[in-house]
């Protein structure tokens, strides 16, 4: 069974992956995690989703992963983004990445396979079984075609397979049911504009999209809130909604990258089949961004 102490509260950044001329560009991955350390973030996401997991080989994952512990030097959990459609490469990864130091894995669920709950089950206790680190599981059924079930989850939390899911199924309904039927379990909040009614269901934070350009500012919005200024987080994280919106006008991490371009956090290029987004999108984003800073960027 593996720790169950709680891997982070607060935010979590997932981080995009920079790139310049077709290779990870550290120079800027390096300056974005010292910058989300310096700005107060709670953890650190490596090669998830959001960093274009899908298109990184196995090799530069790792590469990612090593480096990303360098840097962080034990100030923020590292969390090594390991999952894919395959549950032995996946199982594989989850060593490899405990072994470079990582401090916990977040798994999302095989994509395009669509599991059976008995296949999803399966699938984390190999992880599990090949992990010296906490397991996240991660339940984003609009991006993969898979929902986990709960009496998966309670399943998978009790036997100490999983420790936390981030959960971005957009239905607050099934988090109240995840809280009261998985009680061992950490949830967090998959969906930035959701950090706030998550953090009432009883939530413990959110693995953030937007925090790649706002850190600070998400964590504000969590801090105020477990102070018990309500008022004062729903007001800061309302005014932060037009860019939450923006970042999401295409498929994630299209427009975040381009966010982060324009602030001068890393080069607007992606991995095929993902590309800079269009016109419409990027004066959406601008436009946002400016709205928010109050100046043009």
């Amino acid at each position: 069974m593996k720790d169950k102490k709680i891997i982070f509260e607060g935010v979590a950044t997932a981080l995009i992956t920079p790139f310049l001329g077709g290779h990870i560009d550290f120079t800027s991955f390096g300056a974005l995690i010292d910058d989300q350390i310096e700005n107060g973030i709670d953890a650190i996401v490596v090669a998830g989703t959001t960093g274009e997991s899908s298109c990184l080989t196995d090799g530069e994952k790792l590469a990612l992963f090593e480096f990303a512990v360098s840097r962080a030097k034990g100030k923020v959990p590292v969390i090594a983004g390991v999952g894919c459609s395959d549950s032995e490469r996946t199982a594989a990864m989850c060593h490899a990445a405990c072994e470079l130091g990582c401090d916990a894995l977040l798994i999302v669920t095989p994509y395009y396979n669509r599991p059976t709950p008995t296949g999803l089950y399966e699938h984390y206790k190999l992880c599990a079984k090949r992990a010296s680190k906490p397991l996240i599981a991660y339940n984003v059924p609009a991006r993969t075609g898979t929902n986990i079930p709960i009496d998966v989850l309670k399943r998978l939390s009790e036997e100490g397979h999983i420790q936390a899911i981030k959960e971005a199924s957009g239905d607050l309904s099934r988090i109240a049911k995840i809280r009261s039927e998985c009680p061992a379990l950490t949830v967090y909040s998959g969906n930035d504009d959701q950090t706030l009614p998550v953090a009432a269901l009883g939530g413990r934070g959110v693995i953030s999209v937007v925090s790649n350009i706002f850190p600070s500012q998400m964590c504000e919005i969590y801090r105020e809130f477990r102070l018990g200024n309500i008022d004062t987080a729903a007001s800061l994280q309302s005014r932060l909604i037009p860019v939450i919106s923006a970042i999401f006008c295409e498929a994630n991490p299209v427009p975040i990258k381009y966010a982060a371009y324009l602030l001068d956090l890393c080069p607007c290029e992606y991995r095929l089949p993902l590309c800079e987004p269009s016109e419409a999108s990027k004066e959406s984003v601008r436009s946002a961004l400016e709205l928010y800073l109050g100046r043009p960027i």
